[in-house]
């Protein structure tokens, strides 16, 4: 046994220097959302499969997938990082990552945090505990968490720390997320300047060309910085996504059905993180009035698989734009149904989302897909104001927003659909995006025909 410092200045206690070596890449991956990562957490593993921190770090992971049957391997990584404190000496940080993953699996995402808290109280400058708590808060939608958690840390990374562009990259995210948009541009360009495989700091750049209706200087922000994202797993998907989202507001339905195509569904994969970039894309290309042809059935295919899976909220909601797309009425019913178990329970934390915003917000989206526009506003408005609370970000969240907009227009609502619309652009730095234009000239026209005439 040899302790060892790690590449951010974390002693680690391991058999040999390569299982260090081979720990560094692994956490470097993880930061740069690499694909490698699972290549080199096994290797670690391989080499030291009694290193608890590490069999901390997959369990995490696995439940960072948000996947019913990533359960079991979490699970087993528990078991075998309590076996690994029992048998040989550790640092205390890994026995705190240890208990991390076990209030997780416990169904406690948010007593997973306190603990990373409690890392970061001592070691601020723990980059792995950062990026998890970052992780975990944003599974939760926990924007102001996430940015109080970044600023207490950032007084202790001065310039020359290797993790301090990833660290900007985190804060540039949860800036943009709470509406401090200049500062998240200047930080997220600042990072990927320290770190230039940081993704998630590109990423959060882009978020603030989104938020302001600046999509074109968006789409020039990301143009020639593919590099910063290529070498990433399905998060490369998303960063594309963006660039969709980006070309539908300017009107480009060719370019964003192309990237669709060639980019964010090239590999067909059941993830629910590229599930809900490709429902999303899809339910905006379709409220814009684009034929998006076939390209429904596989996702409602996949979703059909996941509706008894009830991991996360926010990739129920998903699922259920492809179901109901779809006209998968019997997954329907049993997402339904085990929604409504889920949030009758109170063993997990889980259970009082599925109550609200989830199964109201579900029960919206069921109703939209019947035409029954008056209940689907009626239940999307009544889960808006806690949407949050499925996780992800507003950008994602927005394809529920949009819904309850069009189902406020299309029911009769029209006052309350000026006055989220109003809210909506407040929201975006007061600028008013090609969406919110298209739906003002339509309730202008709308209010001199009967309700349900509306398009």
């Amino acid at each position: 046994m040899q302790t060892l410092m790690d590449c951010f200045g974390q002693n680690v206690r391991v058999v040999t220097p390569e299982v260090r070596d081979e720990w560094d890449s692994a956490v470097l991956a993880v930061m740069a959302h690499s694909a490698t990562t699972s290549l080199h957490l096994t290797r670690v593993l391989e080499l030291d499969p009694q290193f608890a921190l590490a069999q901390a770090l997959k369990g995490m992971a696995c439940l960072l997938m948000g996947r019913c049957e990533m359960r079991a391997p979490a699970v087993e990584a528990l078991a075998a990082a309590k076996s690994a404190l029992v048998h040989r000496p550790y640092e205390m940080r890994e026995a705190a990552f240890v208990e991390a993953l076990e209030q997780w699996v416990s169904g406690s995402p948010r007593g997973a945090i306190v603990t990373m808290e409690r890392v970061l109280s001592h070691a601020p400058q723990d980059t792995l505990a950062m990026k998890l708590s970052h992780s975990i808060r944003f599974l939760l939608g926990d924007a102001v968490g996430m940015r109080q958690s970044i600023e207490a840390l950032l007084p202790a990374y001065d310039a020359t720390h290797p993790a301090k562009g990833y660290l900007l990259g985190c804060h540039a995210f949860t800036l943009e997320e709470t509406g401090d948009y200049e500062a998240a541009e200047r930080a997220g360009r600042a990072g990927l300047e320290l770190a230039p495989d940081d993704a998630w700091g590109l990423h959060a750049v882009a978020h603030v060309y989104d938020m302001t209706g600046r999509a074109d200087a968006g789409i020039k922000w990301l143009t020639g910085r593919e590099e910063a994202w290529e070498h990433c797993n399905n998060f490369r998907y998303h960063v594309w996504w963006h660039k969709a989202l980006m070309h539908l507001d300017q009107g480009h339905v060719d370019i964003a059905l192309a990237l669709y195509d060639n980019e964010i569904r090239k590999d067909k994969t059941d993830d629910y993180r590229d599930i809900s970039n490709a429902t999303s894309l899809l339910s905006r290309l379709e409220q814009d009035g684009v034929d998006v042809g076939d390209r429904w059935e596989e996702l409602a295919d996949f979703s059909e698989n996941r509706a008894d899976d009830g991991t996360l909220i926010f990739a129920d909601l998903h699922y259920m734009l492809a179901l109901t797309a779809g006209k998968r009425e019997d997954a329907i019913a049993t997402m339904m149904g085990r929604m409504r178990k889920t949030a009758a329970e109170s063993r997990i934390e889980m259970s009082s989302v599925a109550a609200h915003p989830g199964l109201a917000a579900a029960e919206g989206l069921e109703a939209f897909g019947e035409g029954n526009y008056d209940s689907a506003f009626v239940h999307l408005a009544k889960a808006r104001r806690t949407l949050s609370t499925i996780g992800g970000s507003i950008a994602q969240r927005d394809v529920f927003e949009r819904l309850t907009i069009d189902a406020a227009i299309r029911g009769g609502y029209l006052d309350d659909a000026v006055q989220i619309l109003s809210e909506r652009t407040a929201l975006r730095a007061g600028r008013a995006d090609r969406f919110t234009q298209v739906r003002l000239d339509l309730i202008n026209s709308a209010s001199h025909v009967a309700p349900n005439c509306v398009a």
